[in-house]
């Protein structure tokens, strides 16, 4: 299973929820933002290396502490180099080989996004509470709707008051997926500078049973998307 996650606005946490969904779901983790990659660098042949054809896939998937992580490059030469439409194949080589891939997506609506959510089996939303955010996240998933790419789940993250969660509920309503909630913690925030899943660096945070609920819903849609597959 391919899962892109995305979010319109920068700044709402996707790479954080990225890291921590790979942890969790056992995936790679596939920093795709070509641009202005968060994940933590590689030592290898990165994604650049991958759609410019130095690399194979699998060349440029590496063991970073507890998750295997295929990074970006953080060249704007190697940003130019690459070549989009080597995206899905390359995100499907390593589907075939790991089973389970998280591909953390660029903000906004720009064209790469619509690669990454064109070659994804499902989307995951992030966004926060404000008003910006959440419009671009409904932004998002008429794109995805356009792409044909179900819209599995949604991320309300940076959570701070219970009026967060009421929103949280309306975007669940409006968006017809799941809606976790992922409260505002330091120790989220430290662990994701250090380039460490919660899971890792801080096991007993609250904030980690957001994301336990998070992958129950994503495995829960995995095994839908396999049953119907099979029904075709």
């Amino acid at each position: 299973m391919i899962l892109a996650v995305c979010g319109g606005k920068g700044g709402v946490g996707k790479s954080t929820v990225s890291l921590n969904l790979a942890r969790e779901l056992g995936a790679v983790a596939v920093d795709a933002d070509l641009a202005t990659p968060d994940l933590p660098r590689g030592r290898g042949p990165d994604l650049h290396d991958v759609l410019a054809g130095r690399a194979a896939p699998m060349e440029a998937v590496e063991s970073v502490d507890s998750i295997d992580l295929l990074p970006c490059g953080r060249s704007l030469a190697g940003a130019r180099a690459a070549d989009l439409t080597e995206l899905p194949e390359a995100l499907s080589m390593v589907d075939r080989q790991y089973g389970r891939v998280v591909v953390d997506c660029p903000a906004g609506l720009a064209r790469d996004v619509g690669y990454q959510i064109h070659s994804a089996d499902a989307v995951v939303l992030v966004t926060t509470p404000d008003r910006a955010a959440l419009l671009n996240a409904f932004r998002t998933r008429h794109l995805a709707g356009e792409l044909d790419t179900p819209v599995v789940s949604v991320v309300v993250n940076k959570a701070t008051a219970s009026e967060d969660r009421e929103i949280a509920a309306r975007v669940e309503d409006e968006l017809g997926a799941p809606t976790t909630v992922v409260p505002r913690r330091s120790a989220l925030a430290d662990s994701f500078q250090n380039g460490r899943p919660l899971r890792d660096a801080r096991p007993q945070s609250p904030a980690l049973s957001a994301f336990e609920t998070l992958t129950e819903r994503i495995e829960e849609s995995e095994r839908q998307i396999a049953e119907n597959a099979e029904a075709v």
